[in-house]
């Protein structure tokens, strides 16, 4: 009954009980109690997005989607990140029994794990991999807090939890996955937490997007027998609309661009779309894959039944590290979104 370590808590959060409670909470409370003229849980909203930096920077972000997530009939949350330790195709499960809070720890739901691993479609994360990756983690205290909310003080109610990694693939291997993930989505006592950063801005990424000469351009392109593909597959946008009077768009702002395309594709509900636009933009979402295989789950769950407006996500809170103007410089951009199912 192994219990994964809050090995991110004293760094990327704070390790003290009472100072993240009160941190978590004052995120939330600069939340308004009502968006889309719907009270806070949005009724349904059992899907979200939601970033996964150091709280410092993504924690106020992260809050929107937290506080529009209904758990009220929750009997296990799904949690989908990417990623950053080591290269992993396909999806991977955890091994462990428990992921540890400054709060307590929540369960794992071993039967719903052990029923995803006999399908032989899963890997298993690497145990050190799964105490270094952050993806996850930085999304448990959250978790907790909301469920603190939703069921009180007994952490005897909470529902278990399924972290999942979500790794490289193809467009059909998402939507694979997604397939198998659907019968899931479709229980609605199952929530899920998507967890994502959007684009990565800098050197240190590899991704240095700016606009000149009428199109997008990647100051790190890569090269192919000396030929250097900067120019990205990307239709320019009316800069004067979007407020932009100069000749040239900053940097920051052509960040914004690219992140709205990509905010829009999820929101168009196709995952296609949003693999496409992936895939010409090059935009740097670390959570792109586990954003497609969640779409192409309430894609198939759709299917099941007649359009009704749900199985979309819904863009609620768009916020950046930085708003970058020189090319020496970086950002991180955060997003949070929720869908109803």
């Amino acid at each position: 009954m192994a219990t994964r370590e809050a090995s991110h808590a004293g760094s990327w959060y704070d390790e003290d009980e009472e100072e993240l409670s009160s941190q978590l909470d004052e995120f939330l409370s600069r939340v308004p109690d009502k968006l889309d003229d719907n009270g806070l849980p949005v009724p349904g909203a059992r899907v979200i997005i939601a970033p996964h930096a150091g709280y410092s920077y993504s924690g106020p972000c992260a809050a929107w989607a937290y506080k529009a997530l209904d758990l009220s009939a929750a009997k296990r949350v799904f949690i989908l990140g990417p990623s950053h330790t080591y290269y992993l195709r396909g999806c991977a499960l955890t091994t462990f029994s428990k992921y540890a809070t400054p709060f307590g720890d929540l369960v794992v739901d071993r039967d719903t794990v052990n029923e995803l691993r006999e399908t032989g479609k899963f890997t298993d994360i690497p145990t050190r991999r799964d105490v270094d990756e952050h993806s996850l983690e930085m999304h448990i205290p959250f978790l907790w807090k909301r469920l603190e909310q939703t069921f009180g003080n007994d952490s005897m109610k909470y529902p278990p939890i399924v972290p999942i990694l979500v790794g490289d693939g193809s467009a059909e291997e998402e939507k694979a996955f997604g397939r198998l993930l659907s019968p899931y989505l479709k229980d609605p006592t199952t929530a899920w937490i998507v967890s994502s950063d959007f684009c990565h801005w800098g050197s240190r990424f590899s991704y240095r997007p700016h606009f000149s000469n009428g199109a997008f351009r990647n100051l790190d392109a890569p090269r192919t027998k000396g030929v250097r593909h900067e120019i990205l597959d990307v239709t320019p946008p009316d800069w004067s609309k979007l407020g932009v009077s100069s000749g040239e768009p900053e940097i920051h702002e052509v960040i914004k661009v690219l992140d709205q395309l990509a905010m829009d594709a999820v929101e168009s509900g196709e995952h296609d779309e949003f693999y496409k636009v992936i895939q010409d933009s090059h935009n740097t979402v670390c959570g792109r894959h586990p954003i497609g295989v969640i779409m192409a789950a309430l894609e198939a769950v759709e299917g099941d039944g007649p359009a009704d407006g749900k199985g979309r996500f819904k863009f609620v809170q768009y916020q950046r590290s930085n708003l970058v103007k020189k090319t020496f410089d970086f950002s991180v951009s955060y997003a949070s979104a929720y869908a109803v199912v």
